[in-house]
């Protein structure tokens, strides 16, 4: 891990030209004003507004990635960056191109016995029925690589052409597009820091429903961290996390989202390769709770920018 007075001038990318942009910039200026106040000489740069090679003209030697969704988290701006020179935070062109695909991650994890909830991929011609048969009918109809919850429907009821509307949704923000089970039950997350794995934290959404605007805006979403679960099964799901994070090829920081179903098992949905580091957000409250501010957080963070 590179010591802090060897980042120099580092840029913070933020906003950029995903569905996310809005998130990315909430993001974006909270690590600014964290890392300012730890001395760290960073900036603002907004690739949506910027070309990427105006980071060398400018004399900067690092990029903290704060982008959201598509360009900043799927392998697309850590190639530019790796073809520029410029060390950045988060993991690499190859993992965060696979964990963006949610449809790919899911492969992976299922070849190595990570347990995912089973899924179809899908398209106009589908046989919805035929889905229900080897699902079940409680499902979610997601694009494959889209985040916060962008596109998604959740399917409680398959008769009236619900699955063919969801799917039309999705398929407006991706091509490809995935019909999962919907699995009941506690919903967690597990931020990992480098090598560990943050207090998991437990989520309680309004009517169940952690959409976009429960995610980022709603008072009314409930977080418990500590999680309240049995001290052991925190244990389990850590290091089946990291496991998860590690097969994917993900490197840095991130976090895994998973339902812990009241049998005590689990399933993981997916990983997140740059998230949010809002005021709402997960990875900046588990740290907390592991006596980490946000500030140390951005800090350690930035101290393991690399290239490639």
């Amino acid at each position: 891990m590179r010591p802090l007075h060897d980042c120099g001038k580092v840029a913070v990318l933020l906003g950029g030209p995903s569905a996310e942009r809005e998130i990315s910039l909430l993001s974006g200026n909270a690590v600014v004003g964290a890392l300012r106040s730890k001395g760290v000489d960073a900036h603002p740069f907004d690739p949506a507004e910027r070309e990427l090679f105006e980071l060398k003209r400018e004399g900067f030697q690092c990029a903290f990635i704060a982008l959201h969704g598509r360009f900043g988290e799927d392998g697309t701006v850590q190639g530019a960056l790796e073809t520029i020179g410029i060390p950045y935070t988060g993991s690499g062109v190859a993992a965060s191109s696979l964990a963006m695909d949610k449809w790919r991650t899911k492969l992976v994890w299922s070849a190595v016995g990570i347990p995912t909830p089973p899924w179809r991929v899908v398209d106009a011609s589908t046989d919805w029925m035929g889905i229900v048969a080897a699902i079940g009918d409680k499902l979610i109809v997601k694009p494959a690589r889209e985040g916060s919850t962008i596109g998604i429907t959740k399917i409680a009821s398959v008769d009236h052409g619900e699955l063919a509307a969801a799917y039309e949704l999705a398929a407006r923000h991706d091509e490809l597009v995935l019909v999962e089970e919907f699995v009941t039950g506690m919903e967690l997350t597990a931020g990992v820091l480098g090598r560990r794995v943050l207090p998991l934290i437990r989520i309680e959404a309004p009517q169940g429903n952690y959409d976009y605007h429960n995610k980022y805006f709603s008072d009314e979403t409930k977080y418990f961290c500590p999680s309240g679960i049995a001290a052991d099964q925190e244990r389990e799901i850590a290091k089946l996390s990291l496991r998860a994070f590690d097969v994917v090829g993900c490197t840095g920081w991130g976090r895994l989202d998973l339902i812990l179903r009241d049998d005590g098992t689990f399933s993981f949905l997916e990983v997140n390769t740059s998230p949010g580091m809002t005021g709402h957000s997960l990875v900046p409250r588990a740290a907390r709770e592991a006596g980490i501010s946000f500030a140390d957080l951005c800090v350690e963070i930035l101290r393991g920018a690399h290239v490639g």
